[in-house]
């Protein structure tokens, strides 16, 4: 594990059994994220990005199996430990944000209560100030009238309380690493704005990490240190954030970019990107998963993937590779 590294995941890779065969959601994913940096993991729907937050976290579906690789939290085999070891890290050390607070609150108890559990499991909060520590919780997350809204249901609050409540969930014991996962998902465009200010602003007060799951590249842009490119389980370029942007080098990212309308004087300049994912469950899946897609494709494009590196720069595409005069290395 790197020295500076606080979360050291090495070419991990992951299957799910299914009825219909067996899905390779991740391959051979590597992700490194340094002590109080906000890294962001971009991608379409179905690119593996929530399925590594919840291998991360040791919440895989049942069904789920690691068949190879490493994860590693500030020392700790994430990957080895016992559940109860990860149940000590979950929620104190690192945290998650989930796409959906209503589904991931409890419908039928009071949000300030659902609070205090986590101060009750996680802290040294004497029971009679849990009520109080609670209420500060949600004050800190800018919610109107906290000692109400302590009292409230989650179906009793709108989208953007029940967000914030989530926000106060993950904060509420101080975590090293918060799992942002499209925590705007559902919400206007002002209210988007306000959560993300609110979770830069704690992520910036508190010196945490932050690892942000997102379609959204002009948020990725806004927000964070450096971007991990992610396509069909697969990591295919991460490099600093405006490096990424001023030179994409995966044809990936850089029609990734082209889709995104960031920037863009008009509608018409958007280009969309071709195909779509292949089938994870194929038996016959190509060690490029975008090379069906890629308008660069060259008969190299069959071989073991490359891994071009650029000092901060990583790239894994035999086009680059090609004319590249960067030393490459093959996982």
């Amino acid at each position: 594990m790197s020295a500076t590294a606080l979360l050291d995941v090495k070419q991990l890779s992951l299957q799910f059994r299914t009825r219909d065969g067996v899905v390779r959601a991740l391959e051979d994913v590597t992700l490194t994220i340094a002590k109080g940096e906000t890294v962001g993991l971009v991608g379409e729907s179905g690119s593996g990005k929530s399925v590594l937050a919840y291998a991360i976290l040791g919440l895989s579906d049942a069904a789920a199996r690691i068949t190879q690789g490493s994860a590693h939290f500030d020392g700790l085999d994430l990957l080895a430990a016992r559940e109860s070891d990860l149940q000590e890290v979950r929620g104190r050390e690192v945290s998650m944000i989930f796409q959906n607070p209503k589904v991931a609150l409890n419908p039928i108890r009071k949000v300030g209560h659902q609070l205090e559990d986590v101060l009750a499991r996680h802290t040294t909060t004497l029971r009679a100030d849990l009520r109080k520590r609670a209420v500060q919780c949600l004050a800190d997350m800018k919610i109107p009238d906290p000692e109400r809204r302590y009292h409230a249901y989650p179906f009793e609050l709108s989208g953007g309380l029940c967000q914030r409540v989530m926000i106060a969930l993950a904060l509420a014991c101080g975590p090293k690493l918060l799992i942002a996962d499209e925590p705007t998902t559902g919400l206007d465009v002002t209210t988007q704005a306000a959560i993300m200010a609110l979770i830069k602003e704690q992520t910036v007060k508190r010196g945490m990490a932050m690892l942000l799951i997102t379609h959204d590249l002009g948020l990725a842009r806004e927000q964070c240190d450096r971007i991990v490119v992610m396509h069909a389980g697969h990591m295919v370029e991460s490099a600093p954030t405006e490096t990424l942007f001023t030179r994409p080098l995966h044809p990936y990212t850089r029609q990734l970019i082209g889709a995104t309308p960031v920037g863009r004087a008009s509608l018409e300049e958007l280009t969309a990107i071709g195909g779509s994912l292949p089938d994870l469950r194929r038996a016959d899946l190509p060690t490029c998963r975008f090379s069906e897609r890629c308008g660069e494709r060259m008969e190299a494009c069959s071989g073991a993937l490359p891994e071009v590196a650029d000092g901060t720069h990583l790239v894994r595409c035999h086009r680059v590779s090609a004319r590249s005069a960067i030393p490459e290395t093959t996982p």
